[in-house]
């Protein structure tokens, strides 16, 4: 997992020439996208709302405490 520990959680969705950032916290919302059309981003969100615990556990495994650099 790659990324700047001093921003909100997120995850980066890329394929295809296609690329998302989407926040998980405060929610789960899309911060960018480039390619993605309205009915890919909405199951990409609904994905990453269905995993939230999971991500923000593996993101703190991660982090650890950084988040607070």
């Amino acid at each position: 997992m790659r990324g700047d520990p001093r921003e909100a959680v997120h995850v980066h969705v890329k394929g295809s020439g296609r690329d998302a950032k989407i926040w998980v916290e405060p929610e789960v919302s899309i911060a960018e996208s480039y390619g993605f059309n309205s009915r890919e981003l909405a199951s990409i969100l609904r994905i990453v709302a269905e995993q939230h615990d999971l991500i923000l556990r593996r993101w703190h495994e991660h982090f650890g405490d950084r988040r607070s650099l």
